[in-house]
């Protein structure tokens, strides 16, 4: 198991290796997000989040799952488009990842559920401290303008 998120290495959406070792130092909300999924309109409120917030060392990474209701079905061309035309994400985007627990799962979503908090459907939320561990996790019923988020982000980038 990895030591802390950001010494993990993922592909973008556009298929190319990143190290999210690029964060550390950086307060992060990694999101299990889906395209076609009834809080699919938290990409507005993450955008928001991202803009206001990114100066200040705040990042988000999107993750888009297919695991809950097959309700990412797209290819990474067609996820990338629907997010910047829909919502104009600029937040980085990865590639396609199980969340689940089992052989597929994700390296992310395995270092992410250690704490035994998984996704139960799609966009769950995990709050990451400047030094890649996990400090809070927040159910998809959680929207990315909800006051304890907004406080806990704010509280973690003081840090």
């Amino acid at each position: 198991m990895p030591e802390t998120l950001y010494s993990l290495k993922v592909k973008t959406l556009q298929g190319n290796e990143t190290d999210l070792a690029q964060y550390k130092g950086k307060v992060t909300l990694v999101v299990n997000v889906a395209s076609h999924c009834g809080y699919t309109p938290q990409y507005a409120g993450l955008q928001k989040l991202y803009d206001d917030l990114k100066d200040r060392g705040f990042a988000i990474l999107g993750f888009p799952s297919n695991d809950f209701g097959a309700q990412e079905p797209g290819s990474p061309e067609e996820i990338a488009t629907f997010c910047k035309k829909n919502y104009g994400v600029t937040f980085p985007m990865f590639s396609k990842v199980v969340t689940k627990p089992g052989a597929e799962q994700s390296p992310v979503y395995a270092y992410l559920g250690q704490g035994g908090d998984l996704p139960s459907w799609n966009f769950a939320k995990y709050l990451v401290g400047k030094d890649g561990k996990v400090v809070a996790f927040y159910p998809s019923k959680v929207a990315p303008e909800a006051k304890e988020l907004r406080e806990n982000i704010e509280k973690t980038l003081a840090h």
